[in-house]
């Protein structure tokens, strides 16, 4: 395992690691569990906040566009919306965020981090670190509800973990 030297290539390892654990996470939840109501919300609401902030937020949420199932409301976790999304369109929008931020982390370096992104007060380096600390917040409640329930702890990859090949369990 070779370790990152420079703050942007830390930050990539970081994310990919997290987006595995998302991923990972998404796919551990138990169909069952998808309409189920935690905190006033649907469970597949919940994991929509989280898509949809760490899509708005990662790289400006200034400069945004809102995904074409997207309607007001439905990323707050705190409005009841009618409707519903299901596991593969969440899945599909999972996979057009991963690449679309893995995309822009190789257009950064370092100098570019403490940069501040067109019409947005924050630079590059607090919204990623932003949405990294929301993103564990996100990962930690969505665990908790298949833990609960099930008595499994999802696969998360930690700091020296390697990324899994093939088949995998998707819990420890």
């Amino acid at each position: 395992m070779i370790i990152p030297s420079n703050y942007i290539d830390i930050i990539k390892d970081q994310t990919s690691r997290t987006l595995w654990s998302l991923n990972n996470v998404i796919d551990a939840i138990p169909d069952s569990y998808w309409e189920k109501i935690y905190c006033d919300m649907p469970l597949w609401k919940h994991v929509y906040h989280t898509l949809h902030s760490l899509d708005m937020w990662y790289i400006n949420p200034l400069v945004y566009e809102e995904p074409p199932f997207h309607k007001e409301g439905l990323n707050d976790l705190d409005a009841a919306v009618e409707g519903y999304l299901s596991r593969e369109l969440l899945k599909e929008y999972y996979q057009d965020i991963k690449d679309k931020i893995l995309t822009y982390l190789d257009g950064l370096d370092d100098r570019k981090l403490l940069e501040t992104p067109d019409k947005c007060p924050y630079t590059r380096f607090h919204l990623i670190l932003a949405q990294h600390r929301h993103l564990d917040m996100h990962i930690g409640m969505l665990m908790g509800y298949v833990i609960a329930g099930e008595d499994l702890w999802p696969r998360i990859m930690g700091l020296q973990s390697e990324f899994p090949e093939g088949e995998y369990s998707l819990y420890f």
